[in-house]
């Protein structure tokens, strides 16, 4: 069964806001960067409700579909993801 999720709270973040670098003010091709704690949401949204990426919510708290899968790309391949997987488990 599909669960429920609204975004990280701030204590939630606090979890996670030391693994990622500072965040640019923008994208080589001048797009706004897409907030890692907005990302992370989005991907914990989709892990956790069991959605389709094109059923993300918009806007508030949450990035594009687009800009979290190629984040969800960049960090399987760089072991963030993998070491975020172990920050969960470890603090729980």
């Amino acid at each position: 069964m599909a669960g429920h999720f609204e975004g990280l709270t701030d204590l939630e973040w606090k979890l996670f806001e030391d693994i990622f670098p500072e965040e640019p003010s923008k994208r080589g091709s001048c797009m706004p960067h897409a907030p890692y704690r907005y990302v992370l949401n989005s991907l914990l949204y989709i892990l956790i409700t069991g959605c389709r990426w094109c059923d993300l919510p918009h806007g508030g708290t949450w990035a594009s579909k687009s800009s979290s899968h190629r984040w969800l790309k960049q960090w399987r391949s760089d072991g963030t993801f993998e070491y975020i997987q172990e920050r969960v488990k470890r603090d729980r």
